[in-house]
């Protein structure tokens, strides 16, 4: 009789043993994506001008939902507000900076750049050396990429080192409005001209999860009353049908309702950055579903 219970016992204890091994692994604490055995996230910022302080809410809800960033690429206004939460990783110094910047510390015209473009460039470039201590790409908290467009041949240039003014200044320069920048013998203007988003660079990168956000989704303008009101509505226009696209490379698209904003209109910020926090936090219930899932599957293709 003893025999018998020792030998059921040491079968349930091998089922046991075998049940253990082979069931998946159940993740189900709220920061379980936390730690380094985790899928890599990059958060993808669009341009659209004005429109970017939307971007400002997103990264704010989040940080507050403790939602990792491995990378962050940036198109136009998504470089600069990229740049500046990637240097810092802190939300509300990002708040405090974004909502001092004006039109007029970023778009200076003269006359005298007509030729190329209205727009110098100058005053950008002073505002991010202002603003971000470190110039170098490579000391970023946060690995940076900014996309920029080769006006020669029509091929992106990611800037991922080297200077953050001279990556920003090429990713937001709006062709027609800015005077295209000379950089190591291309001529490079706003990344928006390959589209406004760019997961695809987060692919290559080697991002696992990419939360993009997109601010011209909404493509409709009714205040089209000036030649830079033209070019950016043309440009978006056209961006437009190329994200359509690329969205399709999102593993969480958010989309901020701020398409009634004016591009130029800087007079919206509070209201841009409400509604990238709301459309944020639609997305944090599919974004920490995803994240599980993953990790998930990470730990049991490792058992």
């Amino acid at each position: 009789m003893k025999k018998y219970i020792y030998h059921m016992l040491a079968v349930c204890l091998i089922f046991s043993l075998l049940g253990c091994s082979s069931a998946p692994t159940r993740l189900n604490t709220e920061f379980d994506w936390m730690g380094k055995n985790r899928p890599k996230v990059a958060l993808v910022l669009g341009g659209g001008a004005a429109r970017g302080f939307a971007h400002i809410g997103v990264i704010r809800v989040l940080e507050q939902e403790k939602i990792p960033i491995d990378f962050i690429v940036g198109t136009s206004a998504g470089s600069l507000i990229g740049a500046l939460y990637a240097s810092h990783q802190d939300s509300f110094e990002l708040e405090w900076t974004a909502f001092s910047l004006e039109k007029d510390d970023i778009f200076d015209f003269s006359i005298f750049s007509s030729k190329t473009g209205p727009v110098k460039g100058d005053k950008l470039e002073a505002f991010v050396k202002k603003h971000i201590p470190s110039d170098r790409i490579e000391e970023f908290s946060i690995p940076y990429y900014a996309v920029a467009t080769d006006l020669k041949n029509g091929k992106a240039v990611v800037f991922d080192k080297g200077s953050v003014v001279t990556a920003v200044r090429a990713s937001s320069s709006i062709p027609g409005v800015f005077t295209p920048l000379e950089h190591e013998g291309r001529t490079l203007v706003d990344g928006g001209l390959l589209g406004n988003i760019a997961p695809e660079i987060a692919r290559q990168i080697g991002a696992e999860i990419i939360i993009v956000v997109d601010i011209g989704r909404d493509i409709e303008n009714q205040e089209v009353n000036n030649l830079v009101d033209i070019i950016l509505q043309s440009i978006n226009i056209m961006s437009r049908k190329i994200d359509s696209y690329k969205e399709k490379d999102a593993d969480i698209l958010i989309s901020p309702q701020v398409g009634d904003v004016g591009m130029m209109d800087f007079s919206h910020k509070k209201r841009c950055m409400v509604a990238g926090m709301e459309a944020a936090r639609n997305a944090i219930p599919e974004i920490k579903r995803l994240l599980l899932q993953e990790k998930e599957a990470m730990v049991n293709s490792q058992l």
